[in-house]
């Protein structure tokens, strides 16, 4: 059985139209229950700043407690931090309403189960099989019952300087962070003001509805801009639910996930610390793996979402993968991708190694590369030979200069069309008769 709702992150979609209605989300609610606590437990919930997480909130609310569950309600929080707090509340699962980087006219549901890991596909099928049938309501002595954490976001503070060392200060540091006006514009200021440093926030005003617009990971301008601006040391860009990193160094240059992950692999690895593969994706560029198998580190890639980042690592016991979208996991020290945890890892690494993030990135050669997202209608059979003919031909025209990826996204009605190779020009004219092909095929 196909999944038809769950994607690569969850169920996620425009508000109002289907899935995404209070009544689906009602019998989610439901159907979850009925598999991972037919017989009552515990719930999480928590939310990113969009004004719609106010319904679907309640929706999951009334779900779940009238299945028999009772709700701990979190707030607003980052996705990773709601997945902590699953784990460390003892509840049964958890659940995020957030579509992350997507804009606010959107939303999503995402779970967690009691270890604070995303659901299996398997999982999720069995969750989508109860969809078809009502919503129940137990006997009124078998409800659950509601109640609001009003410490959730302390506790996941408290939680995320934990995994830095203890003597970590980030003294004479100015650090711009962008919060991408989501759920990290709270806790994103105070760690790093705990911590130390001169933090100067943006993106920390939500409204409800200017979540990820302009700002975040996923629009890093203004974040180059105001580093460069106030003469900050560095900048920090999460998106929308926290759960993605990317960084800014003194210069205003933009690093990515990849170079990210290749800072921390090769400091843990000089600490002696390093276990297992590093996990990227198909979309990780080049450059990161030639570097990593230089250093004798083993290199694996993933399917395109950070779950399937995380089930490659749990097979082959490593400790650290990502995305170059800035989904990092550092399994040395939570269970999820978590931008905020990531990004003081990466600080610790500065001020043990006395090194800029500038000269860490510049470890790591890039190879050029074009991504481009072709919005279609419906997805169109990327096997047809019209799209497959012209990829064969690019691929023996870079041969083993270069590679393709061509990948319908999990999240978004757009076919990703990546071309990655040796020289800039020739990337980019590729990709573009790629994309080209998607076009008319679509």
């Amino acid at each position: 059985m196909t999944r038809k709702f769950f994607g690569t992150d969850g169920i996620r979609g425009r508000v109002g139209e289907e899935p995404l209605t209070a009544e689906f989300a009602l019998r989610l609610a439901s159907a979850a229950a009925r598999v991972l606590a037919p017989n009552g437990g515990t719930v999480t919930i928590g939310k990113d700043t969009r004004v719609s997480g106010y319904m679907f909130e309640s929706a999951l609310e009334a779900g779940f407690v009238a299945a028999g569950m009772d709700v701990m309600l979190l707030g607003p929080l980052p996705t990773p931090g709601i997945a902590y707090l699953t784990r460390s509340l003892g509840a049964d699962l958890g659940v995020v309403i957030s579509a992350s980087h997507n804009a606010f006219q959107d939303n999503g549901i995402k779970f967690f189960d009691r270890q604070g890991r995303k659901l299996s596909d398997d999982v999720e099928r069995a969750i989508e099989s109860k969809l078809l049938e009502p919503a129940i309501t137990k006997e009124s002595e078998l409800l659950g019952r509601a109640h609001r954490i009003d410490n959730a976001r302390t506790q996941y503070q408290w939680f995320a300087l934990s995994t830095v060392p203890g003597d970590l200060r980030l003294d004479g540091l100015k650090i711009v962070i962008d919060c991408s006006n989501g759920a990290g514009y709270k806790v994103g200021p105070r760690v790093l003001s705990e911590l130390g440093a001169d933090v100067v926030p943006i993106g920390c005003s939500p409204n409800g509805k200017n979540i990820n617009a302009d700002c975040g990971s996923t629009h890093p301008e203004l974040l180059q801009a105001t580093v460069k601006g106030v003469n900050a040391d560095i900048g920090i860009a999460l998106d929308g639910d926290g759960d993605r990193l990317v960084m800014v160094d003194h210069t205003g240059a933009l690093v990515d996930g990849d170079q990210l992950l290749h800072v921390l692999a090769t400091a843990r690895n000089e600490q002696g610390t390093l276990r297992g593969p590093v996990v990227g994706t198909l979309m990780s560029n080049l450059g990161l793996e030639k570097s990593l198998l230089a250093l004798g580190i083993p290199f694996m890639r993933a399917n395109v979402g950070d779950r399937y980042v995380l089930e490659m690592l749990q097979q082959h016991d490593g400790m650290l993968g990502g995305e170059t979208s800035g989904h990092l996991l550092c399994l040395d020290k939570t269970t999820t991708g978590d931008g905020l945890v990531s990004a003081l890892q990466v600080l610790a690494v500065l001020r043990e190694s006395g090194r800029t993030l500038a000269e860490l990135a510049g470890r790591m050669p890039r190879f050029p590369q074009t991504l481009l997202n072709v919005r279609v209608a419906s997805t169109p059979d990327l096997e047809a030979e019209a799209i497959l003919s012209v990829v064969r031909a690019v691929e023996a025209q870079l041969g083993d200069r270069g590679r393709v990826v061509l990948r319908a996204s999990g999240t978004e009605p757009v076919v990703r069309v990546m071309v990655e190779g040796e020289d800039e020009s020739e990337v980019g004219e590729v990709a573009g008769r790629i994309a080209d092909a998607v076009k008319s095929a679509a």
